[in-house]
């Protein structure tokens, strides 16, 4: 399969590393290191998502050939393909990490379509490169399929977001510690082909900051803008300009992201700066998961469950910081750090446009009021207390007849408590609230139907349910990947009511409340 050209400027125009050994190393001077995928022993395409091999116009015939698995299960590469391996730091967990890099992700070009759309491509799980460390850079299937799940559940949602293309499984057996309690066990092997215009991240800057490597930060720097950035290349001739607009833009991006993975009730759980990408697009879907009864200080991941840093209500605060690193990482570029502190502004001007835009959809309105503050507070404490679904909650409140607050509104509402029914403490409180509510909705010019049709616009149905991805993964493991494919077309419509899928909506049941890789996830992967 000859049609996709590639265009891999990362190779051509920045410094690669000259051994071209597979030893682990240091790799200084260098943002790429020469990394072939390592071959498997029997690839399967389990599954595809179409649009994404639309978007990058792979015929049909191809996807259903075992040449495609071969390729995007690393054991062939086509015309133009360039594997590397790229090299960055980061600081995990508020730490600084020293060099990390693609430990298992292996980059095989950069596709430019007849759009002129550039997307690279990468494989997850194709063996080690010199960034491994002790690992295998293999992965697992249970991961993978959460990735190429979420990937496309989050694009369908309208989240910033990488793409995945395909899911392979690599016929191999994988040794992972999942709870890392000193019980490994042997798990299939998958690889997903990830799909991004760029996978730069925060800690590719960082990396070469930290080493005082100021020659190869700009050299990175500038390359990013001219290619991933045309458009302030295009506008901005003087290059301390073009920079401070850069940093900027990224601040706006990342505000944004941030702002819709509040909105959808998204948590990263690793939201560490080598997983933040200069794109402003969500990255590294490792141990993430929805909010389900609204707890602000809930995180998925079981590495953070004490300090809780990585937590639902702390994601904007931990992006801004995240955005100092960066920061500081690009001050050696600068001579004062005026434009960078300008750009950390624009996060917070952009974060609360853009939260009160959401939040008012949300709600229903057109608009959200300084003094809406309080009662929107009031709300999110009283879910919090009284364990309400935060997708379910907000997607019922449509149909709530806010010209008649009681019993019925209750009754409405209903299907969202996970105490059932509610103490009576927390039924008045709700329906104080909700009298509230519907006199602030009258004060709006829309009618009952706009207001419905705007928070259905913002409310999903559907989202990847920590525990209906793992049901898709029992399946999978057992040999049935048939629950991934409806579980693709599900999340493909997000927003529609899909009264056939009905049971993909419901709140999580109790057996999942503390099941591994239904309420908390670790790393393992």
């Amino acid at each position: 399969m000859e049609a996709l050209r590639f265009d891999n400027r990362f190779v051509a125009d920045l410094p690669g590393d000259p051994d071209q050994s597979p030893r682990r190393r240091q790799v200084v001077g260098a943002v790429w290191s020469k990394t072939p995928p390592t071959p498997v022993p029997a690839p399967r395409l389990i599954a595809l998502a179409r649009e994404v091999a639309e978007l990058l116009e792979i015929p049909d015939a191809f996807t259903a050939s075992q040449d495609f698995a071969d390729v995007f299960g690393g054991n062939a590469l086509l015309p133009g393909m360039q594997p590397i391996s790229t090299a960055y730091g980061g600081h995990q967990f508020g730490s600084w990490a020293g060099q990390l890099g693609d430990g298992r992700a292996i980059s095989l070009g950069e596709v430019i379509n007849s759009k002129r759309e550039r997307w690279e491509l990468q494989l997850k799980g194709a063996g080690p490169t010199p960034y491994s460390r002790t690992a295998d850079g293999r992965a697992v299937l249970r991961s993978s399929v959460r990735e190429f799940l979420c990937s496309e559940a989050m694009h369908h949602l309208g989240v910033p977001t990488t793409r995945a293309l395909s899911l392979v499984a690599t016929g191999e057996q994988v040794v992972r510690d999942v709870l890392y309690d000193g019980n490994p066990e042997y798990e299939p092997g998958a690889i997903v082909c990830r799909v991004a215009p760029s996978f730069t991240r925060f800690g590719h800057f960082e990396l070469p900051s930290a080493r005082g490597d100021v020659e190869l930060l700009e050299k990175l720097l500038d390359f990013t803008i001219a290619r991933d950035y045309p458009e302030i290349a295009r506008k901005v001739s003087d290059k301390l300009e073009q920079r401070a607009a850069f940093f900027e833009e990224v601040c706006a991006r990342t505000a944004f992201m941030m702002a819709h993975w509040m909105r959808v009730g998204f948590v990263h759980g690793v939201m560490n700066t080598d997983n933040m990408s200069i794109l402003g697009l969500t990255i590294d879907y490792g141990p993430y998961g929805w909010l389900e009864n609204f707890d602000p200080g809930w995180t998925p991941n079981t590495t953070d469950a004490g300090g809780r840093r990585y937590r639902f209500g702390s994601q904007p605060q931990v992006a801004h910081w995240n955005l100092g690193q960066l920061a500081r990482a690009l001050s050696r570029v600068f001579p004062t750090m005026d434009p960078l502190q300008a750009g950390m502004e624009r996060y917070a001007e952009v974060y609360a446009e853009a939260s009160r835009m959401m939040t008012a959809q949300k709600l229903g309105l057109a608009t959200l009021h300084d003094d809406d503050a309080d009662w929107v507070t009031t709300l999110f404490e009283l879910m919090n207390e009284a364990e309400i679904d935060m997708t379910l909650f907000f997607r019922l409140l449509a149909d709530v007849d806010l010209g008649a607050i009681g019993a019925a509104s209750i009754e409405t509402l209903r299907p969202s408590f996970y105490v059932d029914p509610l103490p009576a403490e927390h039924e008045a409180r709700l329906i104080v609230w909700l009298n509230a509510y519907a006199a602030r909705s009258a004060q709006d010019a829309l009618d009952r139907a706009q207001r419905r049709a705007i928070m259905n616009a913002a409310n999903p149905r559907y989202v990847l349910r920590n525990y209906l991805a793992q049901e898709a993964i029992d399946l999978a493991t057992q040999g049935d990947p048939s629950r991934i494919h409806l579980m693709l077309e599900v999340l493909r419509k997000p927003y529609d009511d899909q009264p056939e899928h009905a049971q993909f909506a419901a709140k999580r049941p109790e057996w999942a409340r503390h099941r591994v890789g239904c309420s908390m996830l670790s790393c393992s992967s």
